[in-house]
């Protein structure tokens, strides 16, 4: 049984859709660019810096900018245009009861990432938040970020990743890591299994089980 969790946070923990694709449209916009909200789904997980020369071919300046916009209006609106999924807290709470530890390992800012999880009363239920730190685009990446997080877990071979996307299970598995991909974020399970992910769980209960290392009722 794994005795360290580490979790993504957008799309894990919390349905940010609505927040980050607003935060995406409105820097995209600075450069005229207009897509419809179903088509900025892509941008919830990995960090901008490399998702926007991927889909856009931004140069490192325009990059620079459109993060600066987003940030602008994700500060001011969008940390609130955002949710916990249903039963977050609740597992949080009996992985805890359970004995052990969890840390959360995103790719968002350090900073907006405590801010969401106090707002949320989520952060109460972990042993570090571990983010990206400010001006470090590397530091960004998701396997730093998670090597960052395993500086807390007591015994690092005993810890396991959760998250949505393929960067979280390539994060994990650079790192050393087995990871589990859910599916009621922003992936699907092709791009998770195709990534590696030691295992998917199709929801909420199906990673309790996992984690708890639980029966399922069918």
């Amino acid at each position: 049984m794994w005795k360290t969790v580490l979790f993504d946070l957008d799309g894990t923990l919390t349905d940010s859709q609505l927040g980050i694709t607003n935060s995406v449209a409105r820097a995209l916009a600075h450069f005229g660019i207009h897509e419809e909200p179903g088509n900025l789904l892509k941008f919830i997980g990995p960090p901008l810096n490399e998702s926007l020369p991927e889909y856009y071919g931004f140069t490192q300046e325009q990059t620079a900018k459109a993060v600066e916009v987003f940030r602008e209006y994700f500060v001011e609106k969008g940390w609130l245009e955002n949710a916990p999924y249903p039963g977050a807290a609740e597992l949080l709470r009996d992985l805890r009861r359970a004995g052990l530890r969890l840390l959360v390992a995103t790719s968002k800012p350090e900073a907006q990432a405590v801010r969401v999880l106090e707002h949320f009363e989520l952060s109460q239920y972990f042993d570090r938040i571990c983010g990206a730190p400010a001006g470090n685009e590397d530091g960004a990446r998701k396997a730093a970020v998670i090597r960052e997080a395993l500086r807390c877990a007591e015994e690092p071979s005993s810890a396991v990743m959760v998250g949505d996307r393929r960067h979280d299970v390539e994060g994990a598995r650079e790192t050393g890591l087995p990871c589990i991909g859910v599916l009621y974020g922003y992936g699907d399970r092709a791009e998770l299994e195709a990534a590696g992910a030691a295992f998917v769980a199709e929801d909420m209960d199906a990673l309790r089980a996992l984690l708890l290392d639980e029966e399922r009722e069918e």
